[in-house]
């Protein structure tokens, strides 16, 4: 099937382009229809596409679903009928997202592929004029994120980023509260990731579903041999680098932009640091030859320098109960079960965001002094930006995107550069106490080894890894004299599904 080159698109956005003086709703891709609707696609319903379908048919007064795109047949068909159910018309269904981008029917897309695809997608999408919701984390790599940003500059399109807690009717008075002062100086954020991950199989050689376009789905990414190297083919990509982030990367950006939006941080941290590995499945599996089909930490700790304040990001994926310290234990209110949230410190108190509906503010003796309760209406948000195309409206652009997934790229630069530096406990101890940081660095490592020895895993025998400490530039957007770090700054692109130059946008 034959490729949109770049000059296509740009011939496509030349004509949306001159649509936008004829449309009565003004700066939308096409003229307005009879019943003045937003004509929207879906790209990627598995998983958390289905919520956007769900989101998107709440708004049916404003919103119509005209399209689906996705690699798997059944998926997109199942998923056809279901609109055709919730809206009364069924949605024209597409295997390659480049056919959508032709048509004039869609206004705007979101995008929930797999994380190697979002920024392409988007890139692509509003070369051909089309409006852009782009999961988190917007892009695989920083490079990714800085394109998606000039992209939007370039064609006005409205893009927001699915980092949905920025229109939380709970974290937006909560933001407020701590900007005021609410628990006093706040230089600290910790953003937590206690989620238990089981194993997602052995490596291997594994079949690809026959309802799947395996050439479409790994679109930008090379093609890899054997195809599958996991036994679940959707979902369990997330652990696998060449396409996903780990949870660094999955969970990672909702709480590190949380982090950021609660310090006022509009830029990329100084320096970081990662430890941690893919620990524990062995002893899971009895077997201390088994090699897990993921090769993204399963437990890390990043530590993130912003000079004047700090974020630090836990990632414990092996059974949370009862492993916690005790701290995080009173601020979330219970021992057992998985804890995600954010921890913001304060000389008067602590701020916790415990879901995506609510904030909890205690004292300095844990007591709770006041809550933060609210629903989280990010895809409105969404579609009041592309009705009044006035992009400050939007709780989360490309720059917000860019920022907080920048923040899983650069620690995981540091465990992957770092992987096979493998140190004992004393050694990660006393390398780590020297980092600059507003947490206790060492009480933060012990926590992190209790939690490895309550779920039997064996350190000695698999310790855990150290990656660099890295100094970044935020002008340059590259590292301080370190070309391997600044080599998974980007990829390696398959011809045809390439990442423009920033000059060739």
């Amino acid at each position: 099937m034959a490729s949109l080159n770049r000059r296509k698109f740009t011939s496509l956005a030349a004509s949306a382009a001159a649509g936008l003086a004829l449309a009565a709703r003004g700066g939308l891709t096409r003229a307005a229809g009879p019943n003045d609707k937003i004509g929207v696609a879906v790209i990627g319903v598995n998983g958390r596409g289905g919520e956007h379908i769900r989101e998107f048919s709440n708004n049916k007064e404003r919103v119509e679903i005209r399209a689906l795109v996705d690699i798997d047949s059944y998926a997109a068909n199942k998923k056809a009928d279901l609109v055709e159910e919730l809206q009364g018309r069924r949605p024209t269904v597409y295997s390659d997202l480049r056919k959508l981008f032709e048509s004039p029917d869609i206004d705007a897309i979101s995008t929930a592929t797999p994380n190697h695809w979002h920024a392409l997608c988007g890139i692509w999408a509003m070369q051909a004029g089309k409006d852009v919701y782009i999961e988190k984390p917007i892009c695989h790599n920083i490079n990714e994120g800085r394109v998606l940003i000039e992209t939007a500059k370039k064609y006005k399109r409205i893009a927001q980023t699915g980092t949905q807690s920025r229109s939380s009717a709970a974290l937006r008075p909560a933001m407020e509260f701590l900007h005021g002062g609410g628990i006093g100086d706040v230089k600290f954020a910790r953003g937590l990731c206690y989620k238990r991950r089981k194993s997602i199989g052995a490596i291997g050689d594994y079949p690809i579903p026959e309802t799947v376009d395996f050439d479409l789905w790994s679109g930008p990414a090379t093609l890899t041999t054997p195809k599958v190297t996991r036994k679940q083919f959707h979902y369990d990509w997330h652990w696998q680098r060449h396409y996903g982030n780990g949870d660094l990367g999955n969970q990672g950006p909702h709480q590190t932009d949380i982090a950021r939006w609660g310090l006022g941080l509009m830029r990329h941290p100084n320096k970081i640091i990662s430890y941690g590995g893919r620990l524990g499945y062995q002893a899971e599996r009895d077997d201390a030859n088994y090699v897990d089909a993921g090769n993204t930490a399963n437990t890390c700790v990043s530590i993130y320098d912003y000079g004047d304040k700090c974020i630090v990001f836990e990632t414990r994926g092996l059974d949370v109960d009862d492993s916690a310290d005790e701290e995080v234990n009173k601020l979330f209110g219970y021992s057992k079960g998985n804890k995600v949230g954010v921890i913001f410190y304060g000389t008067e108190g602590y701020l916790v965001q415990e879901s995506y509906n609510k904030a909890i503010v205690y004292d300095k003796d844990f007591k709770v002094t006041k809550e933060f309760k609210g629903e989280t209406p990010h895809f409105k948000n969404f579609i009041d930006a592309c009705i009044s195309r006035n992009e400050s409206e939007l709780h989360a652009g490309m720059t917000e995107g860019h920022l907080s997934a920048g923040i899983s790229h650069l620690g995981n630069i540091s465990y992957y550069l770092g992987e096979d530096n493998r140190v004992s406990r004393d050694e990660l101890s006393k390398m780590i106490s020297g980092v600059k940081s507003y947490d206790d660095n060492v009480a933060t490592v012990n926590r992190t080894i209790k939690h490895l020895e309550d779920n039997k895993v064996d350190l000695e025998k698999y310790p855990i890894s150290l990656g660099p400490l890295l100094t970044f530039d935020n002008e340059s957007e590259k590292f301080i004299d370190n070309a391997a770090a600044d080599a998974l700054l980007t990829r390696e692109y398959r011809p045809g599904f390439e990442i423009p130059k920033l000059e060739n946008i």
